[in-house]
């Protein structure tokens, strides 16, 4: 069975979201509202959604996503009754209404080619005018690394809520905690294939909100943004660079040194790790160009 874990704490987008789970042509599947201590009280609204979904709600006393938005999916997770796959949907975001119903018609190839994260199609939603994004869709079967290139290369998008992952996998490795949850939802994806591949379904669609009150709405914390980019890419690039093909390595350490030029951290340690990986990745070309660009940061009083 499904799980849909619901991290509650913005009700002004929140009934689109439970009209959309309502509305699905499967009803195999439970939720599980988390109430992060918010402000905004859902009772009300849920009130008029008994009998319509099964769900369950629990307040927690302590807002906990304002320290740590991983922990607070952990504990929201922990609401769920031991079903076998698992969602977590965010407030603002809603689902096309034949959503689980594409999951479960799947399900039997994904469970017989022993997938852990299976992604859907999606659409990035802009309030307050409601505009709609193109749709992305993906490769049937893809490495999880050849996802994360992608997006992060602007070649496609990625977030928690389309992605379904399996029970098992979560309890092996959990979400890395990420100061404000940033690109803990791209790690999990690496981390619950074991670097494996995902499985997606682009017959159904997860419909992303971004707006006044998402933390990724464009403007909203730059410079700390960019320092935990930083920190992100560092891991990445010093712990797991090797998993990636070797055709994808040098676009993504060029990416990490514009990152690292942007957070302004281009030290000499910098310098001759980065001297390092472009070596042992047989990019002489790339050292000599990368050593001008470091001079010429430098001599620019970066």
């Amino acid at each position: 069975m499904l799980a849909i874990v619901i991290p509650y704490y913005k009700k002004a987008y929140f009934r689109e979201c439970l009209d959309s789970l309502a509305e699905q042509s499967n009803k195999n599947f439970k939720v599980y509202i988390g109430d992060d201590a918010s402000p905004e009280n859902p009772k009300n609204l849920l009130q008029e959604y008994e009998g319509k979904i099964n769900f369950e709600y629990h307040r927690f006393s302590e807002n906990l996503g304002q320290i740590s938005l991983t922990r607070q999916w952990h504990r929201c997770i922990n609401l769920s009754d031991g079903e076998e796959w698992l969602m977590i949907l965010g407030d603002d975001d809603f689902l096309s209404s034949n959503y689980v119903e594409e999951f479960y018609e799947n399900l039997p190839e994904i469970e017989r080619l022993n997938i852990n994260v299976v992604r859907f199609a999606s659409r990035i939603v802009r309030s307050p005018s409601n505009e709609l994004s193109h749709l992305y869709t993906h490769p049937k079967i893809e490495r999880s690394t050849d996802f994360f290139y992608r997006k992060f290369l602007k070649f496609s998008r990625g977030s928690l809520t389309e992605q379904i992952f399996a029970r098992s996998a979560f309890e092996k490795h959990g979400f890395r905690d990420f100061e404000l949850g940033w690109g803990a939802d791209n790690f999990a994806w690496l981390d619950f294939t074991d670097f494996g591949s995902v499985y997606s379904i682009n017959t159904a669609i997860a419909y992303f909100r971004i707006s006044e009150s998402n933390i990724s709405r464009g403007g909203f914390e730059m410079k700390r943004k960019q320092n935990l980019k930083y920190l992100y890419f560092t891991l990445l690039i010093e712990k797991y660079l090797g998993k990636f093909r070797k055709d994808q390595r040098i676009p993504l350490l060029l990416f990490y040194e514009q990152i690292v030029y942007n957070s302004n951290q281009a030290s000499i340690k910098f310098f001759f790790k980065m001297i390092y990986l472009f070596g042992r990745n047989s990019a002489y070309v790339q050292v000599l160009k990368f050593s001008r660009r470091f001079t010429i940061y430098h001599l620019n009083g970066q």
